[in-house]
C-alpha cells in the first residue's frame, strides 16, 4: 500500500469518513502523556480540521496505541460508532496484526511460537516475559520467523496473538534477541534517532461500518538497514 497522503510530516495510509490510519514516525506519542509533547491525535485532529473546514471541536478516537520508539501503522476512528466497533475487534482480537523487528542475535529457531508470562512494571514502565506463570501476569503469544539475513543483523516477521505491555520487546529479549536500538530491553546501544528497530508493519480487518476487508500495510522508514528489506 502506498502514502495516499503526507501533510505536515503526516503519512496517511487509509481515510474514509469513519477511520483514518497514520504511518507513526520514531518518537511520536499516540496520545498525550505526561511529558507534555504534542501527540499524534492533535497533528490528526488539525489534519482533519484543516482538510474539511470542520468548525469547532474535532472527534477522533485513539483505537489503540505505540510504543513511542516504534513506528508503523496506528488507526484512529472519526466517529464514535467507528470507536465503538473497532475497540471490540481489537479486544476480541479480530484483527491481524503483523510486525518486522531488526534483532542481532540470531533466535535458535528459524520461526517459533513463543508463549510467556507478562508482568508489566508500573514503576520504570517496562514488562518481563515469564517462561511459567508469576502473580499478576498475563499470558502473551506470538509467532516469529526469520524473513532475512541482512551485515549482523535478522529481520523476523511477527503475527501477534495478543496485545500486551511491550509484548514483542519483552519476549524477544528473553529469548536472547532484543531488538535493535532497545536499550530497555538488553539492546547494546541506542539508535542515532532513538528509536529501534521494530514497525507495525501490516494490520488486517473487517471495516466498522461497511465491512469491507481492510489490508493497510505501512512502509518502513527511511534508513539504511529498513532499506535492505
Amino acid at each position: 500500500m502506498k502514502i495516499i497522503s503526507t501533510k505536515n510530516n503526516l503519512q496517511i495510509l487509509h481515510e474514509d469518513n469513519h477511520l483514518i490510519v497514520v504511518n507513526k514516525r520514531v518518537g511520536d506519542i499516540v496520545q498525550g502523556d505526561k511529558t507534555g509533547d504534542k501527540p499524534l491525535s492533535d497533528v490528526v485532529k488539525e489534519y482533519i480540521k484543516d482538510k474539511y473546514n470542520k468548525p469547532g471541536e474535532v472527534f477522533l478516537g485513539v483505537v489503540h496505541r505505540l510504543d513511542r520508539p516504534t513506528t508503523g501503522i496506528v488507526v484512529f476512528a472519526r466517529t464514535s460508532k467507528a470507536l465503538t466497533r473497532m475497540n471490540e475487534l481489537f479486544s476480541n482480537r479480530e484483527t491481524q496484526k503483523t510486525y518486522w523487528a531488526i534483532v542481532k542475535n540470531k533466535p535458535q529457531n528459524s520461526e517459533d511460537k513463543l508463549i510467556h508470562y507478562i508482568k508489566r512494571n508500573e514503576k520504570n514502565n517496562t514488562s518481563k516475559a515469564h517462561s511459567n506463570e508469576v502473580s499478576e501476569s498475563k499470558v502473551a503469544s506470538l509467532e516469529y520467523k526469520i524473513i532475512k539475513e541482512l551485515n549482523n543483523y535478522f529481520a523476523l516477521e511477527i503475527h501477534l496473538h495478543t496485545g500486551r505491555h511491550h509484548q514483542i520487546r519483552a519476549q524477544l529479549s528473553a529469548i536472547g534477541s532484543p531488538i535493535k536500538g532497545d536499550l530497555k530491553y538488553g539492546f547494546d546501544r541506542s539508535n542515532p534517532d532513538g528509536g529501534i528497530h521494530l514497525h507495525a508493519r501490516k494490520l488486517i480487518f473487517v471495516h466498522p461500518v461497511s465491512k469491507e476487508n481492510i489490508e493497510i500495510i505501512a512502509p518502513v522508514p527511511n534508513d539504511v538497514i529498513w532499506n535492505a528489506l
